[in-house]
């Protein structure tokens, strides 16, 4: 089972219908049983029957998150794949020692893989939808996979399987989650 999680300022917010439930969607048409959790509705049991985690985006001014770091604090030792997508990428960032700085695109942008991972496997580059006004300075235990002309797109952690992208896979590179789900042996 995957845990999808909603990083929304309150639980059921306009931002599970658009952050949140498509990908619910992908998870789905992959193949992969999930649930939805909002960030301060995650206890033991459930961290105990999740596979994988996806933390999802925000809409752009929804920083409550980053407010409530310490709600993340379950991160640091959780052993199995995680993706963070947008604010999820920003979250693995400060629980792990990182910060976030001013960095804002919106729309369809190029992205450059800078870095040979397999979630990028076979790509030098791609377009991706952006929707955020901040991106992440990526603590030491993370390596950058790919870079906008603005900034940061993705990173992953050196030693365990945890990835960040600033885009948004869910809009037009739903391959991204699909990558991620298969790589880590979320799906068949």
């Amino acid at each position: 089972m995957i845990l999808i999680v909603d990083l929304g300022y309150r639980e059921n917010s306009l931002g599970l219908d658009e952050f949140v439930m498509p990908i619910v969607h992908i998870v789905r048409e992959a193949g992969a049983d999930c649930c939805i959790r909002h960030f301060t509705d995650i206890d033991e049991d459930i961290l105990r029957q999740a596979d994988g985690v996806i933390l999802c985006g925000t809409a752009l001014r929804d920083n409550l998150f980053a407010d409530r770091i310490g709600e993340f604090a379950w991160l640091e030792g959780f052993e199995k794949p995680v993706l963070g997508i947008c604010a999820g990428m920003q979250v693995l960032t400060l629980i792990f020692g990182g910060s976030i700085e001013a960095c804002g695109e919106i729309g369809m942008t190029d992205i450059r893989v800078t870095a040979a991972d397999p979630l990028f496997d076979g790509r030098d580059d791609f377009t991706a939808y952006e929707l955020h006004t901040f991106s992440v300075k990526p603590p030491e235990p993370f390596t950058v996979l790919a870079h906008s002309d603005r900034c940061i797109q993705a990173v992953r952690h050196r030693a365990r399987p945890l990835y960040g992208v600033i885009f948004h896979p869910e809009v037009r590179s739903e391959w991204v989650v699909t990558r991620f789900l298969h790589q880590n042996g979320l799906v068949a």
